[in-house]
């Protein structure tokens, strides 16, 4: 069984036992968090939302929360000698998908 979640102005397929990368999320590590938004139940009985699957749920444990790799953002016009560098490190939550209840 399978599930397409919402969060973080992301969709997401997630199975029982995955562990997936989401936008930083309240919690601290091995509490659990309920997703409300399941758009998409997939396994022997499909059920498809519009747009939310009606009492469908996907509860996860928080395994860690993080920082990703630094990106460089480097801004410049050409010959106008404008330059500005500026680093960035976006907040992550990682979760381990525990059940879907459907």
């Amino acid at each position: 069984m399978y599930a397409i979640i919402e969060t973080g102005g992301k969709q997401i397929k997630v199975e029982e036992g995955q562990a997936i990368y989401v936008e930083k999320l309240n919690g601290e590590q091995g509490e659990t968090v309920t997703f409300d938004k399941v758009l998409f139940v997939g396994g022997e009985n499909v059920q498809v939302g519009s747009p939310t699957v009606e009492g469908a749920t996907v509860t996860a444990k928080v395994e860690k929360q993080g920082r990703a790799k630094k990106i460089v953002v480097f801004k410049y016009k050409a010959k106008k000698n404008y330059r500005k560098k500026q680093g960035h490190r976006q907040p992550y939550t990682k979760v381990v998908i525990e059940k879907i209840n459907a």
